[in-house]
């Protein structure tokens, strides 16, 4: 885990979910993903939004040439973790198709202009996750 994320992850576990900095009004939930070839628990922070009772995430990785590693294991593994807040709850991971994709991708867009720009710097489509919480 890069020392940014774990200084975050900090932040967020410290704070009841609120960081400050770049991240300061960007709601953030924690992803517990295991590795796809170790099989080892990964925690992420990444943003989200709610889309009726389902998380969004985006798998921009800052609108680099490739996929963030907790996409590929979530592939491989969907029964994740998600830390919200308080609240830590077992989920299913989805990849939702199109036309869905590209309109929560647009939604994310209008809550946080950045996804903007992550998406007019690579070529690659951008995958958009769901996460559904488990009963």
């Amino acid at each position: 885990m890069s020392d940014r994320n774990k200084a975050i992850i900090e932040e967020f576990r410290a704070n009841k979910g609120k960081v400050g900095g770049y991240f300061e009004n960007t709601d953030l939930l924690l992803l517990h993903t295991h590795g796809a070839k170790s099989g080892l628990e990964r925690v992420n922070p990444v943003a989200y939004f709610v889309d009726d009772s389902r998380y969004v995430i985006i798998a921009s990785k800052g609108g680099a040439d490739t996929n963030p590693d907790w996409y590929r294991n979530l592939l491989v593994h969907p029964e994740v973790s998600v830390e919200v807040g308080t609240e830590e709850f077992p989920a299913i991971a989805a990849v939702p198709s199109e036309p869905e994709r590209t309109e929560l991708y647009e939604k994310m867009e209008s809550i946080n202009p950045g996804f903007t720009g992550y998406k007019q710097k690579t070529s690659r489509i951008i995958p958009v996750i769901t996460l559904t919480r488990k009963p």
